[in-house]
């Protein structure tokens, strides 16, 4: 039986939620990845490209796990085992931390390559983004966790994405409660997705349902209503006053932490969720979201996910955050100046040295150079350059493009 195959005329078709970049916007997407990288190096984070497949038992593990359904899945035919194309590049900088950085220095690391999905984003629409990021590996103190917020916020502003707010919230204050109460995983877990979906009756009825005291079926439903601007922490320390140690660690964790980002940071809005749990089943502290006005989900979004690393070998503690580059490049407020094709300038081709080595130090010194190839039609005024390089009898000169009929 023959293969199957599209009619000739549906052969251009790429697969749902799979796209392409023409010219112009590739090449706004290819600068803005510049400024992204640089904006890394600056801090100090280097850069690590991860393979796009590797065996699925490597890629799944840790934070991993909770990409299963993402990941494609092959059978290598080299080994016979199964591989996967990533969904996630986090998992893959967790194990180059843990197998290759040596010493008791941070090891601060930053991605930025394709992945590819088995569902869209619903927003999104797309199952291939452009994820970037960076992880911070070998420390567990506030102070990675503000400096990871502050990269991330500055790579933002250096893409030109503004009136970005910050939310903040803490797994711990969950876990700590979940614990308290004694509850098992899958009670836990039924908890945190009506807690995620703020259904507060479905919550009600799900803990009358475990027998929960009184005290402490009180304090999870008072999670919802901790959300806010001002006076969020003032008010979780009143109503979770009963709770565990751990709970009041993560409260003053979150409380610090937002002080400190407001003396860097004063134009950013800062608003706290205590409900609000992203990556819960893998992260185990401080937990953060960006958003912007009329975008109808995060547009950045980290945490801390301690000993992520173990599975490899070396447990070290870490905090980090991702993005999609395309989401960024839409959002993205540096216009179509952006681009920089605007002062490309046409020239004739030719073997003359004079005219190529004149090209040549134009294209040097940072200058796109189009050449008029033989046959070609219209000349650069057609075309709609600017500026071409004329033989004024001396030397070659970039002149402004006069239009015939002028």
């Amino acid at each position: 039986m023959f293969p199957f195959s599209y009619p000739a005329d549906d052969r251009w078709l790429l697969p749902e939620g799979i796209e392409e970049l023409l010219p112009e916007e590739a090449e706004r997407l290819e600068l803005l990845r510049r400024r992204v990288l640089d904006r890394f190096a600056a801090w100090g984070y280097r850069l690590v490209m991860p393979p796009l497949i590797e065996f699925i038992d490597s890629l799944l593990t840790g934070a991993g796990h909770d990409l299963d359904i993402q990941t494609f899945k092959l059978i290598d035919q080299a080994s016979g085992r199964l591989l996967g194309i990533r969904a996630d590049m986090t998992p893959q900088v967790a194990r180059i931390d843990a197998r290759t950085h040596a010493g008791g220095m941070p090891g601060r690391f930053c991605y930025l390559g394709s992945v590819l999905h088995t569902q869209a984003d619903r927003l999104e629409k797309s199952r291939s983004p452009i994820q970037f990021g960076a992880e911070l590996y070998g420390h567990g103190g506030g102070a990675s966790d503000l400096e990871i917020i502050r990269l991330m916020l500055e790579v933002l502003a250096t893409a030109g994405v503004g009136q970005v707010h910050l939310d903040l919230g803490h797994v711990g204050i969950f876990r700590g409660l979940a614990r308290q109460a004694g509850l098992s995983g899958e009670q836990e877990g039924e908890l945190f997705t009506l807690l995620q979906q703020k259904a507060r009756p479905e919550l009600n009825a799900a803990i009358e349902g475990m027998g929960m005291a009184p005290q402490l079926a009180r304090m999870f439903t008072d999670l919802i209503d901790l959300n806010g601007r001002h006076g969020v922490i003032e008010r979780a320390l009143e109503s979770l006053a009963d709770a565990d140690r751990v709970v009041h660690l993560a409260l003053e964790e979150l409380a610090v932490l937002a002080e400190r980002l407001g003396s860097y940071c004063p134009e950013v809005p800062i608003n706290f969720d205590l409900a609000e749990l992203r990556g819960y089943r893998y992260q185990t502290g401080v937990v953060f979201a960006a958003f912007v006005p009329g975008y109808g989900r995060e547009i950045a979004r980290g945490g801390r996910y301690d000993d992520i690393g173990k599975v490899f070998g070396r447990a070290r503690p870490a905090t980090g955050f991702s993005a999609d580059l395309k989401v960024i490049l839409r959002l993205s407020e540096l216009g179509e100046s952006f681009s920089g094709r605007e002062d490309a300038i046409f020239a004739p081709v030719g073997a003359d040295p004079t005219l190529t080595g004149a090209i040549r130090e134009l294209r040097d010194a940072g200058r796109i150079v189009i050449e008029n190839l033989p046959g070609q039609q219209g000349d650069a005024a057609t075309h709609g350059f600017r500026s071409e390089l004329q033989f004024d009898g001396d030397r070659w000169r970039v002149c402004p493009v006069v239009a015939k009929d002028a």
